[in-house]
């Protein structure tokens, strides 16, 4: 079985573009904390005329930096991975100040009438001006990026690729330096595995993921991912098996090494694997009480 290895090795100045490689620079946002690591990173592809990725959170001072860094540059694209409100709420001003037309999934999301109870929350404000399906291609000055759709860790999420340098930018999707939390009621764990296994059919040399460092070979990690995966579902079966029957309960059980300021994403992470077994008819549920089937 794949081990899953996490790689915090990683520094960032908030504020500081970064050259990642010939089409790619980073920027990382001073948003720090225990769901965004560092904090988000926006990605720039190309020169002269260039793609912003995920211009981040409402920041002035990240979109003051952002533009000081592009002088003399123009903004022709702005996509956003997903409507996480660490990822697109700054794309409003960047659009203000650049008038570049945004790119996105353009499908409908599901209500937040339970909220989700995350640092990250959604952003229902953006809507895209160019609604992304699958496979959709965009094009600027000496790049392109194929837009791969990627639902799990939110229901619009999307991966682009970057053919020229074989590169993923791959959002929240994967990520080097710890899971992607997945939060129902708009995470759902049965789309994130088969978004995974999604990759594997895929060569790129390098994934770049909005959170952390990089990730080169990186087809191990998201066999280390679905394995992991599969592992914590076993898990929470065995829980079940032995008498634990409620969200709290299991998270208690199997979280207890983990940052207690991590463990209402715990618990989210785990109500959609409980779910995912659901709808695998593994177990039953009723009135939020689990038993084996």
């Amino acid at each position: 079985m794949t081990e899953l290895r996490f790689d915090r090795d990683f520094e960032a100045r908030p504020g500081e573009m970064v050259s990642v490689s010939p089409l790619i620079r980073r920027m990382v946002a001073n948003n720090p904390s225990p769901f965004t690591f560092k904090g988000t990173a926006t990605f720039v592809v190309g020169t002269g005329q260039v793609a912003v990725i995920d211009p981040g959170p409402d920041d002035d001072a990240h979109l003051a930096a952002l533009l000081n860094a592009l002088r003399g540059e123009t903004v022709s694209h702005i996509l956003i991975t997903h409507s996480h409100a660490d990822h697109s709420p700054l794309t409003r001003k960047l659009q203000a100040a650049t008038g570049a037309k945004t790119f996105a999934y353009g499908g409908v999301l599901p209500s937040d009438d339970e909220g989700l109870r995350l640092d990250a929350s959604i952003d229902h404000d953006f809507t895209p001006d160019v609604a992304l399906r699958d496979g959709d291609v965009v094009e600027g000055a000496g790049w392109s990026l194929e837009s791969l759709f990627t639902p799990g860790h939110m229901s619009n999420h999307m991966c682009f690729a970057l053919p020229q340098e074989k590169a993923l930018f791959a959002g929240d999707h994967v990520m080097a330096w710890a899971t992607s939390v997945i939060a129902p009621p708009d995470g759902d764990m049965g789309q994130y595995f088969a978004s995974l296994r999604k990759l594997l059919d895929r060569d790129d040399d390098i994934y770049l993921p909005s959170h952390g460092p990089a990730r080169r070979d990186p087809l191990p990690l998201v066999r280390g991912y679905l394995a992991h995966r599969r592992m914590r579902e076993a898990a929470i079966l065995s829980r079940v098996a032995q008498g634990a029957r409620t969200v709290p309960e299991i998270v208690a059980q199997i979280y207890a090494d983990v940052d207690p300021r991590l463990h209402g994403a715990a618990a989210l992470s785990t109500r959609a694997h409980l779910d995912h077994l659901v709808e695998q008819e593994k177990l039953k549920v009723r009135d939020g009480i689990y038993e084996a089937v």
